[in-house]
């Protein structure tokens, strides 16, 4: 029977009582106080249907029962499994006994829930009968109650707990209607409590939901972050613009004080900041780090593994930070046929007490892939861009090569056959020795040449892979020379051009030259193309001088120097040693040329380890060769 069907049952009974007898007013008191405690349990069950918490639950439960009968202390006991009971609940205004939270022993609760599923109330109106169960007996001691009124609480065959109201001053005969209004709170409880559990659960699982829907979003977010960053460095093909879209990103998307991106130098051994993003904290672009001398992070970093860390000590210009470092590197997983090789790397700077999370590690990891990638794509597209621009060169250099080698090669040819014409022709000796002349003039222009082609390319071969190579340098000869006697007899034929062509020559020699050792033949043919481009590129009444001098220093060496009066521009003498190049308006008296002379120079002083330089100023071109003393 429910609470409100017994308070309807008291009222039916409460109208038929006759009132005038002393019995009938007895009983009407009685029915009063009934009335007035069903009423109250009403009330209390209502409030406890209200309690979304467990214990709030527990809390109401016992106070209500210390309030409705009128008790001095009511206790609860919660029920965890079978073996494992608590006092979680207890309301002793005046007693200074407590048992709160006091576990129960294995034992115990083991033998109440035993006894409990076949009695579910006890009645205790005064000292405990010897066939009272000892556990019960127990409880009460630990109160010193003198009665006690217990009960179950029990939700579909499962033990709760027990709800105990305790007597403590004196004994006390329990009504009938207390008993059963224990047993109706009892019940109301576990309402009350399965009502809470469901409510909590139902709360837990809405956590759930609400990180969960926490979590998707930041996967978009994730998702929708690296999209745009991957979008931005594949979209570009310069490093800087990559690692600017890069940092930037991290860091406003990270809400972050900084980020910086470096690239390593292997050869150097460094690593340097090539772009940073400073939101709160000052900023370090441009430094180069030496690797060597931070190993406990570069080791880890060259492996492709991040770290994050928080230093003890505070750093001089950023003070206490969370650091986050992160590899630029391509592992052969994500991109297929690209060897692992660390290009660089990202550092994230926070707050000194931020923890990063593994979503943004995760993040973090997929924009330095998506940067590797793009950094490579980026060089090999600048490499790409050097090899088309080399190749237009050599195109446009092949093309004026032939353009000059069939010029020049057709032009002796020419006159040669126009000589042989003539020479048929000619009515007298003296005209047939000057068409001879001509023959043997264009002959040796052709001969020549064909001769410095011949040797333009034994000199390319020797610079090729060996199963490249059509032809073999011969090793160098070193031969002593002195160079007095040798060098008169080198320009002795330069004599009849400078006459004929109206130029000053002078030689410098100064005395005591040491003996040098030097491949003869090769440093012949240096010093003759060199003369014979400042005879050629030298206007009428200009000067020449050839000049040689001893360099004693830690790495002694003889400086030959050829000097004309001409000016090469300042942005041609970079290229006056390129293959077929020939300096724009330099030959006013087209003399022709293949522009392969300097460019042999170049290759043979090579050969003999020597240097050459050129500078032009004043109207003052120079040579210098800076030949190394040698021992035989």
């Amino acid at each position: 029977m429910s609470g409100i069907e017994e308070i309807t049952t008291i009222q039916t009974s409460l109208l038929a009582t006759p009132l005038h007898h002393a019995d009938g007013m007895a009983a009407y008191h009685q029915v009063v106080k009934e009335l007035d405690c069903y009423r109250h349990l009403g009330r209390i069950a209502q409030n406890l249907r209200q309690a979304l918490h467990p214990t709030e639950v527990l809390k109401q439960a016992v106070e209500a029962v210390r309030q409705l009968l009128s008790i001095d202390s009511a206790v609860l006991y919660r029920f965890q499994t079978e073996e494992d009971a608590i006092a979680a609940v207890e309301a002793t205004p005046h007693s200074s006994v407590s048992i709160l939270f006091d576990p129960v022993d294995q034992a115990t609760a083991r033998s109440l829930t035993e006894i409990f599923q076949h009695l579910s109330l006890f009645i205790i109106d005064g000292n405990p009968s010897e066939d009272c169960p000892v556990e019960i007996r127990r409880l009460m001691q630990q109160y010193r109650a003198k009665a006690a009124l217990m009960t179950v609480i029990q939700w579909e065959d499962n033990l709760l707990g027990i709800i105990c109201a305790y007597q403590i001053d004196n004994t006390r005969h329990w009504k009938t209607f207390e008993a059963e209004a224990l047993q109706q709170l009892a019940t109301e409880v576990a309402i009350a409590l399965q009502q809470a559990a469901l409510y909590q659960e139902s709360k837990q699982l809405n956590v759930q939901v609400q990180e969960r829907t926490v979590e998707l979003k930041r996967s978009l977010d994730f998702e929708s972050a690296l999209r745009r960053i991957t979008d931005k460095v594949r979209d570009s093909l310069d490093e800087t613009q990559i690692l600017q879209a890069a940092v930037e990103e991290l860091t406003l998307g990270l809400k972050l004080g900084g980020c910086n991106a470096s690239l390593y130098d292997w050869a150097e051994g460094t690593s340097t900041i090539r772009y940073e993003y400073i939101h709160s904290i000052p900023t370090y672009w441009g430094r180069v780090a030496q690797m060597a001398n931070f190993p406990e992070a570069y080791q880890q970093l060259q492996q492709g593994q991040y770290f994050q860390f928080c230093s003890l000590l505070p750093n001089p210009d950023r003070g206490r930070v969370s650091t986050l470092a992160c590899p630029i590197f391509v592992d052969t997983q994500s991109a297929e046929g690209i060897a692992q090789t660390v290009l660089g790397d990202l550092w994230l700077i926070h707050h000194e007490d931020y923890i990063y999370k593994e979503f943004e590690i995760r993040l973090v990891e997929q924009v330095a892939n998506q940067c590797a990638i793009a950094i490579r794509q980026a060089r090999l597209y600048q490499a790409s861009q050097v090899q088309v621009q080399e190749l237009e060169k050599l195109n446009r250099l092949k093309d004026e090569f032939l353009s000059t080698v069939s010029h020049e090669l057709r032009t002796p040819i020419a006159n040669v056959k126009m000589a042989i014409k003539m020479l048929r022709l000619a009515p007298t000796e003296e005209k047939r020795n000057q068409y001879l002349d001509i023959l043997d003039e264009q002959s040796l222009r052709e001969a020549n040449l064909i001769n410095d082609l011949l040797e333009f390319q034994r000199l390319e071969g020797a610079s090729c892979p060996i199963a490249l190579q059509p032809l073999r340098l011969h090793p160098i000869a070193l031969q002593p020379l002195q160079l007095p006697e040798w060098l008169l007899e080198l320009v002795a034929p330069f004599q009849a051009q400078f006459i004929s062509r109206e130029q000053t020559f002078s030689l410098d020699l100064p005395e005591n030259l040491p003996t040098l050792f030097s491949d003869v033949i090769i440093l012949r043919r240096i010093l003759f193309e060199l003369l014979n481009n400042a005879c050629k590129y030298t206007a009428p009444g200009g000067k020449i001088c050839l000049s040689v001098t001893y360099d004693p220093a830690e790495h002694p060496a003889i400086v030959f120097q050829v000097g004309n009066h001409a000016q090469i521009p300042k942005e041609e003498l970079p290229k006056v040693f390129d293959k077929f190049y020939r300096c724009p308006n330099a030959d006013p008296w087209s003399q022709g040329g293949t522009g392969l002379g300097l460019a042999l120079v170049d290759n043979l002083v090579k050969q003999l380890q020597a240097a050459i330089a050129v500078n032009s100023h004043n109207q003052w071109t120079t040579f210098t060769v800076k030949h190394p003393m040698r021992i035989e």
